[in-house]
């Protein structure tokens, strides 16, 4: 999911407006993207993409995933100042907030570490409309899953779907309907409903705002039901639950936090 010209075009048309007499800037300029505060750099191609579409060269000082100190450039751009100018803004905040998001996968994914070398830490769906693509590589960056990137990815039965069809049912139904490459997620709320749903043809259990006691309680019960099936733990888990989450045997911890809740990291652009 790349950044394109459309997008790019859009972000300005919000930012810029009708008349922008701000920038209107004569002559030829150099900027730099410097950090303000200690992170993991993402989000770079887009802001590059930003400042080639406005006709400005830029080069990346660091790659997207590296750690970055306070003080430290991350990007450079030359070019007609009024252009550099005008992709200022669009750059830092679509940086900033994708380098927050691999901030927090970082801080997330090194908790788990310090239990599980293995377990994964994903992301979710819950990214800001029209910024799927920017969060979900930055989610990469930080060292995380992207999880599904659509609908299309793969299919998860939710307790709406067992709600109107009963777990199994939903199970079956989605089974018959996908393709047999598809994979089939199913949620459940209780530990008892993890081997059911592993027994009906799950490929992957989601246990959904369970307790790090019950979710190792529902492990324990899908592992004697189904030894293939995928262990996913999600609901509400925040950065300081993940080490309890990654003691359960989990296979994949989920977290909408990552991309709905996710502090900006700090830059500032420079020139001259």
């Amino acid at each position: 999911m790349p950044v394109t010209d459309r997008q790019v075009d859009r972000w300005l048309r919000e930012d810029l407006g009708h008349h922008d007499v701000t920038n209107d800037v004569p002559g030829e300029t150099t900027g730099r993207l410097v950090a303000t505060e200690a992170g993991v750099a993402a989000g770079l191609d887009a802001a590059t993409a930003v400042f080639e579409y406005l006709g400005v060269d830029a080069e990346r000082r660091v790659e997207n995933g590296d750690r970055v100190d306070p003080g430290e450039t991350v990007l450079v751009s030359e070019g007609d100042a009024r252009s550099v100018l005008r992709g200022e803004r669009v750059a830092v905040n679509v940086a900033g907030h994708a380098s927050g998001v691999a901030t927090k996968t970082r801080a997330a994914v090194d908790a788990a570490r310090t239990v599980d070398d293995e377990v994964a830490v994903a992301g979710t769906r819950k990214t800001t409309p029209g910024l799927r693509g920017v969060e979900k590589r930055a989610v990469a960056a930080g060292g995380g899953d992207t999880h599904r990137l659509d609908l299309s990815h793969m299919v998860m039965v939710k307790e709406n779907h067992a709600a109107e069809m009963g777990l199994a049912n939903a199970i079956a139904h989605f089974r018959e309907e996908a393709s047999f490459a598809t994979k089939i997620e199913a949620e459940v709320e209780t530990p008892a409903d993890a081997p059911r749903a592993a027994e009906a043809g799950a490929d992957i259990v989601l246990m959904d705002n369970m307790t790090p006691e019950e979710t190792a309680d529902a492990v324990e019960l899908l592992r004697e039901a189904d030894p293939d099936a995928l262990a996913e733990a999600s609901g509400g888990i925040t950065v300081e639950d993940v080490p309890a989450y990654a003691g359960t045997g989990v296979d994949v911890i989920s977290m909408g936090s990552l991309t709905h809740s996710a502090p900006s990291l700090d830059y500032s652009f420079r020139t001259g």
